[in-house]
């Protein structure tokens, strides 16, 4: 259905993805490769899908591959951080699973998707204040998403749907029937604030703003993501594709020591918590409780088992998890689910879109298999399939 323009340009004001990108596409279609030397300059967003990125750097593996990397740089939004990428500012990124099919097929924009940053850590938290139980009950309500391209719009409007409620973009003046949930766009650092000023009723994200939410902000967990899409990805680690075909032995060095953050932190998450938070090296502007919560805080809490947060104990999953493998189910699912999201913004591009093309073109699996294959350890996530790790079914269930 068309939206009406000045709603269009109400989502754009709002930091939709095709605002930023028609303001760069002139820029975006033929990057300048600016910077020839080969340091790691990594760019991310203050949240546990960096988690790759941060400990490798912290853990000092990129030098025991024997690279240069640069501090990372933190970015408080998806906007600017995917605009620095473009300019080039940075060569080593994590971003919503969507964007870079978004910059690829819709802007030109050469960019890899090079390995999963982590499968689950996200969920949707409620305010105290809205005594929401259940999914059927976000009618009338504001919630707020990081991003229209995300895998958290795809979840929440997938969750909505099968329950009875129709997601709507409108003014958050506007009124709402009973049955219509109104989806807002804000950075993830400003939710638990929003919810806990009633801004909004409800907001879906990455850890640790949801341990956040719950800690500082009155908010409770309704239902964490990966238990109603099993294991499913978030975050992916991107680079320009001039680096793999230019520069494949550094691209390898990179791949090898993210992979080997990934095991670290699947292994040893309380460190890593702690590492990463303000108490630690300070990559994330929390103190270490509150990113111990997002990296460890799951199953053994009966009370999520009770309050329907957690519905599928069964599934043996974390609360986030770590397995680096890009599976290509996933990827068809998303572009598939793309074309069923509501969005702000010109969506033509996905129309034309074979799910079967992108998980080829898009991903880049030689660099992140050598990686695995050299780091056996990657195994033991419980996020993986034993049976076939490189290949499993995609499940979905509310």
């Amino acid at each position: 259905g068309g939206v009406p323009r000045r709603q269009t340009l109400d989502m754009l004001a709002a930091g939709g993805l095709a605002a930023l990108m028609g303001s760069l596409t002139a820029g975006l279609a033929r990057p300048a490769y600016a910077q020839d030397d080969d340091v790691v300059r990594i760019g991310y967003l203050p949240i546990t899908d960096a988690t790759a990125l941060l400990v490798a750097h912290g853990m000092g593996y990129f030098e025991d591959e024997g690279l240069t990397a640069e501090r990372p740089t933190l970015i408080r939004g998806w906007s600017p951080l995917v605009e620095g990428f473009a300019a080039n500012k940075f060569n080593v990124v994590h971003l919503l699973k969507p964007i870079p099919v978004w910059m690829r097929y819709n802007n030109n924009f050469p960019v890899k998707l090079m390995a999963w940053a982590h499968t689950n850590g996200s969920a949707l938290v409620v305010g105290g204040h809205t005594g929401i139980q259940d999914f059927s009950q976000l009618g009338g309500k504001q919630v707020a998403v990081p991003f229209w391209y995300s895998m958290h719009n795809i979840v929440l409007q997938y969750a909505l749907k099968k329950s009875g409620v129709t997601p709507v973009i409108r003014s958050a003046t506007d009124p709402l029937a009973d049955n219509e949930c109104n989806l807002q766009i804000l950075p993830p650092p400003e939710m638990p604030a929003a919810l806990a000023s009633r801004k909004i009723d409800a907001y879906i994200v990455a850890e640790p703003f949801n341990a956040m939410g719950e800690m500082k902000a009155g908010g409770r967990v309704l239902r964490f993501t990966g238990d109603i899409w099993k294991n499913h990805p978030c975050c992916v680690i991107c680079m320009h594709e001039a680096a793999t075909t230019e520069k494949p032995e550094w691209t390898q060095k990179v791949m090898n020591a993210l992979v080997r953050a990934q095991i670290y932190a699947s292994q040893n998450r309380a460190e890593a918590a702690l590492l990463m938070s303000k108490d630690g090296e300070g990559y994330l502007p929390m103190p270490a409780p509150i990113v111990e919560r997002a990296m460890t805080h799951y199953a053994e809490d009966p009370a999520y088992i009770d309050s329907g947060a957690i519905k599928h104990a069964d599934w043996d999953i974390n609360r986030i998890d770590f397995n680096g493998y890009p599976y290509p189910s996933a990827t068809r699912l998303i572009v598939d689910a793309m074309n069923d999201t509501l969005v702000g913004g010109d969506t033509t591009f996905l129309a034309n879109l074979d799910p079967e093309f992108v998980s080829n073109d898009l991903v880049n699996y030689e660099y992140v298999k050598a990686a695995l294959n050299a780091h056996p350890e990657w195994l033991n996530d419980p996020s993986v399939n034993k049976a076939d790790p490189f290949v499993r079914e995609e499940v979905l269930q509310l």
